[in-house]
């Protein structure tokens, strides 16, 4: 089950893909994480999926990552007389808590924070952005707007405020009940929507307590402008242009995306390129030539992971649209400009010990015959650091603990494999060969390079580096002198 690519396919499932046997067929067909959206389905249904995908992790005898994605705040308009209205551009619109039927004229906006933060000049976008409206008057429980953008406005559509920084949690009642849900299940990463501002991760840790690894996904003009600070909470990023596509000016919207995946490799955090990227796949069996264009210039940033969103959970293709970003994956990774690119945006800033041991690792792997990078990592961090470097040959990340396994799945380049705890250095380099002969990244007399911190199974105390040779005596003796 080796992939023969070092980017990471998510998939996302749902109605189209609930059962063992489709499951297990995309993970086949490439997929690596599966993702399951707290926005569909009860806890019935995620507890099944979960426990299919433990079931395949087990009879496959590879770890398999999960992230469950908070469905976060929605925040909607009321209903209308009729269901709808029309409302054309020039013309004055009104937004109120008044639950009575809206018309052309109003409709109830029953989020009494929105108004809280709303000034004049500020913009309002319903319809994911189709209908744009510009605040005139405001106050505590009423935002007087001219239409901007007209069109058919209908019950409970979403509203967007792109300009100004809600003064609401981005975990809501359901959020909490959710994420306490799926953490007790046992999944590895767990995706935050609507973040602002730092302390809604720091929140969302706190409720974690070290169960799952929280990934910041970013879809708010604030949380790109706090990014940084975002970046430095989170143990991973989502770049989820969807609802940045809708507040952002959508020509804003690749740089964006450039420019985080960047800072996210810089530290060392699995980053995840999300949204539309194989749309018209969910009703055909071919994808556009701009939406291959789109998944492979992800790749070429250097992303850890591409996600299929509706593609895969309920489109017609499931198997097929992982399948193309498989292929597509290949297919550019062994560009020669691919590896021009990578290699010219990689961060020469080095800190510690155990930078500098894995920028040596990669240095001897690609100026010898290595065939492989096996890290010993207890945390997951050093295997991190590893594939920061994006080496140009495979990373096998080697941990005693299954959940520090999983999580690394995610990450660029890194095939995860469960070991026994060592004690000793050259048992270390036993498991490293080892494991490096039954994934098939060698044969005799191919050597690895094997990283490790003494003393072990400490998190953070990477200090040693050797070049192991792959001979019999390391593959099948009983034991080692």
């Amino acid at each position: 089950m080796r992939r023969h690519r070092n980017v990471k396919i998510v998939a996302t499932l749902g109605p189209a893909s609930s059962d063992y046997d489709m499951i297990r067929a995309l993970f086949e067909a490439g997929a690596d994480v599966f993702r399951l959206n707290m926005s569909h389905g009860d806890h019935d249904d995620i507890r099944s999926r979960h426990n299919i995908i433990r079931d395949i992790e087990r009879d496959l005898g590879r770890p398999i990552a999960i992230l469950a994605d908070l469905q976060g705040p929605k925040l909607r308009c009321g209903v209308f007389e009729g269901d709808s209205a029309e409302i054309e551009e020039g013309q004055s619109f009104r937004f109120d808590l008044d639950e009575t039927p809206g018309d052309a004229t109003r409709v109830q906006l029953p989020h009494r924070e929105i108004f809280d933060a709303l000034e004049p000049g500020k913009t309002l976008l319903v319809n994911d952005g189709k209908l744009r409206l510009t605040v005139d008057r405001c106050g505590a429980d009423f935002a007087e707007c001219t239409v901007v953008t007209g069109g058919t406005i209908s019950n409970r559509k979403g509203v967007n405020v792109p300009d100004v920084v809600l003064p609401l949690a981005a975990l809501s009642e359901k959020d909490r009940k959710d994420l306490d849900f799926v953490c007790g299940l046992g999944v590895d990463w767990l995706a935050l929507s609507f973040v602002q501002r730092r302390a809604d991760v720091d929140e969302a840790r706190d409720l974690v307590q070290g169960r799952a690894a929280i990934l910041s996904k970013i879809e708010k003009p604030a949380a790109v402008a706090a990014f940084d600070e975002i970046l430095a909470a989170s143990d991973g990023i989502m770049v989820a242009r969807g609802d940045l596509g809708v507040e952002c000016p959508v020509q804003a919207v690749p740089p964006i995306q450039k420019r985080l995946t960047r800072k996210c490799r810089a530290a060392a955090k699995p980053v995840i390129v999300a949204t539309q990227m194989l749309e018209s796949m969910i009703d055909s069996p071919m994808p556009t030539r701009a939406e291959v264009s789109d998944v492979a210039t992800a790749i070429y940033e250097g992303v850890d992971a591409i996600m299929l969103s509706a593609e895969s959970a309920a489109g017609a293709y499931p198997i097929e649209a992982v399948r193309t970003m498989d292929n597509v994956a290949r297919e550019v990774e062994g560009d020669e400009v691919y590896r021009e690119i990578i290699e010219a945006s990689r961060s020469s800033k080095l800190t510690t010990t155990a930078d500098g041991i894995v920028a040596a690792a990669r240095e001897i792997a690609e100026t010898t015959d290595i065939k492989a990078i096996c890290v010993f990592s207890h945390s997951g961090s050093t295997a991190l650091k590893v594939s920061r470097e994006r080496p140009r040959v495979p990373i096998i990340a080697l941990t005693p603990i299954a959940k520090t396994a999983r999580r690394l799945v995610l990450s660029w380049g890194t095939h995860s494999v469960e070991t026994q705890s060592v004690e000793r250095f050259k048992y270390a380099v036993v498991s490293a060969v080892r494991a490096a002969k039954a994934g098939g990244f060698v044969d005799l007399p191919d050597q690895v390079v094997v990283t490790a911190g003494i003393p072990f199974n400490v998190a953070g105390s990477t200090n040693i580096l050797r070049v192991a040779p792959c001979d019999e005596r390391l593959i099948f003796g009983s034991e080692v002198d």
